[in-house]
């Protein structure tokens, strides 16, 4: 990876942040992309001090002409693309029945459109350099979570337009990599969307009992490398479910509304 051009989104913290001094480490040059410009700002600083080459732009995701400008200014600055991680994503915490749909429609437009937007204006270049697209979804991608309809309808949603990416793209050299982290420690649980749209303020989970996003970007990376198709990270709550899923689903969606029923004011009985 050594003066790769890779671009991450959401790097203003949590797994995107950890990705970035992640291939930092391995010689990479980075562009980072947030809609926190003064996070992405004290990361930028952090890494230039370490000697990595870093471009910062502001972008909110969800913004088609954002994703346009940041491929432009990551082209203008470095000449090509030779990564780029879709990992800029928000959740949310509500039943179905007491959503308002406009949470629903904000996780799509970050989440899945986001990811689309970027990839469309970066493909030229991936394309050429025979790059790597990367999209960081969840083990909600291939198991439906109670009072995350939104944000598991994204997941899945961005794991079939990789999916048919990578297969369109069988021919040209281009890698497409679904990783998909368990529960992993990062703020996007505090920021969580409530049925109104206000921000959750406070995890529901022990985030000290999850893998970090330092291991998790870890082996983001080593897929990246290995030009893995999928990465499904932990055991229980990663491969034994997709496994569970895919062989007893009735009995797997069980044991997750009793496991998801057990947080604080799930909602389920």
């Amino acid at each position: 990876m050594i003066d790769k051009i890779v671009l991450v989104t959401g790097a203003s913290s949590g797994i995107g942040k950890a990705l970035a001094f992640e291939f930092a480490s391995r010689g990479s040059k980075l562009v980072l992309a947030a809609r926190n410009i003064e996070k992405l700002k004290e990361v930028e600083k952090t890494l230039t001090e370490q000697g990595t080459e870093v471009l910062s732009v502001k972008t909110d995701v969800s913004i088609e002409s954002d994703c346009q400008n940041l491929i432009s200014e990551a082209v203008a600055k470095f000449g090509r693309i030779d990564v780029l991680i879709n990992n800029a994503g928000i959740s949310m915490r509500a039943l179905f029945k007491d959503c308002e749909l406009s949470v629903l429609k904000n996780l799509m437009d970050v989440n899945f459109w986001g990811t689309v937007y970027c990839t469309k204006y970066a493909m030229p270049y991936i394309t050429q350099s025979k790059g790597s697209v990367v999209g960081v979804i969840s083990i909600a991608g291939y198991v439906g979570l109670p009072g995350r309809t939104g944000y598991s309808a994204s997941k899945y949603a961005i794991r079939g337009f990789l999916d048919t990416l990578r297969v369109e793209n069988l021919k040209t050299g281009v890698h497409v990599l679904v990783a998909a982290p368990g529960f992993t420690a990062s703020n996007v649980r505090n920021v969580a969307l409530t049925a109104d749209g206000s921000s959750q303020g406070e995890t529901p989970r022990d985030e000290a009992k999850m893998m970090t996003a330092e291991v998790c970007a870890a082996h983001i990376a080593k897929a990246v490398v290995k030009r893995k198709r999928e990465l499904i990270l932990t055991f229980v709550e990663g491969k034994f479910t997709v496994w569970l899923k895919k062989w007893f689903p009735s009995l797997l969606e069980k044991l997750t509304y009793n496991h998801m029923a057990k947080e604080p004011n799930s909602g389920l009985e």
